[in-house]
């Protein structure tokens, strides 16, 4: 299953806000998230997601009111030295 990378803009979430947020991410559907970062000096986070499509990602989100600020397909990662096609 593909997997992408979104930037989402916090506006004034609190911690708990932010946790409440990744926590549904993490639950799925059509998308589900692996990997949550946050930086709440700057009101960023960062999600690696896993999903069939763009399309579904994008349909999850908007279902979810879950604006975002750029998502990419990560295609290629560093493996062993090497840059290898992401799986």
């Amino acid at each position: 299953m593909p997997r992408y990378l979104t930037q989402h803009t916090l506006a004034c979430l609190t911690r708990q806000g932010a946790e409440a947020l990744a926590q549904r991410m993490t639950a799925g559907g059509l998308a589900h998230a692996e990997r949550v970062v946050v930086n709440m000096l700057e009101g960023k986070m960062f999600v690696e997601f896993r999903a069939d499509s763009r399309e579904d990602l994008e349909t999850w989100l908007e279902t979810e009111g879950m604006h975002f600020d750029f998502l990419v397909r990560i295609e290629w990662e560093m493996q062993g030295g090497k840059l290898q096609p992401a799986e």
